[in-house]
């Protein structure tokens, strides 16, 4: 790679969401949705679908449009969603009772969300 190279350089802005409390599967779902769209599809695509996942990741993916604006002085009608990836968060752990005294443990997910957006070239 060279110095030069203005593509290595190229900004990009970020919003990240951490602990949410929703399983990284459902989350998962929503974000295959959106990879590589405008923001605007992309937008419109979680206003129209019906998935626990689509408020949080809407209201992340504005976060992110505003750092792209606020921070980095990026265009938005050029950007486009270049990344987007979930990962597990903490568990939280309980217990529920079950017949003969036994218990069965209940796993209650979390997700760490991220969403990297960047400019499309003219």
């Amino acid at each position: 790679m060279a110095i030069n190279d203005t593509a290595a350089f190229a900004p990009e802005a970020k919003a990240i969401l951490r602990g949410v409390r929703i399983s990284p599967r459902k989350v998962q779902i929503v974000l295959d949705l959106i990879r590589n769209q405008n923001v605007d599809i992309a937008l419109a695509a979680l206003d129209l679908t019906p998935k626990a996942g689509c408020p949080i990741v809407k209201k992340l993916l504005n976060s992110a449009i505003a750092n792209a604006d606020n921070n980095h002085s990026m265009n938005k009608d050029a950007l486009y969603v270049a990344a987007c990836y979930v990962g597990p968060g903490p568990i939280l752990k309980r217990i529920r009772p079950r017949a003969h005294g036994r218990a069965f443990r209940i796993n209650k997910r979390t997700s760490n969300i991220t969403i990297i957006l960047k400019e499309r070239e003219a």
